[in-house]
């Protein structure tokens, strides 16, 4: 049996989203609620895990692409951190690596931003019951998808590329040889079928690999 996550309050929603306008948007709609109160509200990555800390949600809507760290990699870190915290993915890019990142990190649920508050706030009261909910077209398309080919270092050597560093800069970077670095590439490039390292960095991108 899923395990019952329901506070016996109010339940506490950590908002992190960097875009100021949805943020306040999403804190207005979700505060309507009469079992819902917004307790913080970041901006960053890096200020969730403090922010949780501090306020101790039930429940963090967690955008993806933000400051500092993502709301992937702050996920995992609420996972060890603020384990009694149920997270909920809450993006604009439903890409399929994503949906399968989210769910490595202990994310309990993953939707795309183009549904009604009301929506949410039943995804919400649903996560904390011990359900795991997914936006049914994402889901679809993450198994289509297949799992994501490249391999924990492919996937560094490419982030690392994406400022148009030098291979000798990646390689200073990362504490690698510069022909361990191209071996990486030239297998990135292979696995996403492009043409050069520039093109695979924007294959991995879209596919949320990265």
């Amino acid at each position: 049996m899923p395990r019952d996550h329901r506070p016996s309050k109010s339940i506490r929603v950590l908002l992190a989203e960097d875009q100021g306008m949805m943020r306040g948007a999403l804190a207005l709609l979700l505060g309507m609620e009469p079992d819902m109160q917004v307790v913080a509200k970041v901006a960053a990555g890096d200020a969730i895990v403090d922010a949780a800390l501090t306020h101790r949600p039930d429940v963090a809507l967690l955008d993806i692409e933000l400051p500092g760290i993502s709301g992937l990699e702050a996920a995992a870190e609420l996972r060890d951190q603020v384990p009694d915290c149920r997270v909920l993915i809450l993006t604009t890019f439903g890409r399929p690596g994503y949906l399968r990142r989210a769910m490595e990190a202990g994310a309990a649920g993953f939707l795309v931003k183009d549904g009604p508050v009301e929506e949410l706030a039943a995804c919400i009261r649903r996560v904390l019951t011990g359900e795991t909910v997914i936006d049914p077209a994402l889901a679809a398309a993450a198994l289509s998808a297949g799992p994501n080919p490249l391999t924990a270092r492919e996937c560094e050597v490419l982030k690392a590329s994406t400022d148009g560093a030098t291979v000798a800069d990646i390689a200073d970077r990362l504490h690698l040889s510069e022909s361990t670095v191209r071996n990486y590439l030239s297998s990135a490039i292979g696995k996403t079928g492009t043409r050069n390292r520039m093109e695979a960095v924007r294959a991995a991108r879209q596919q949320g690999w990265l």
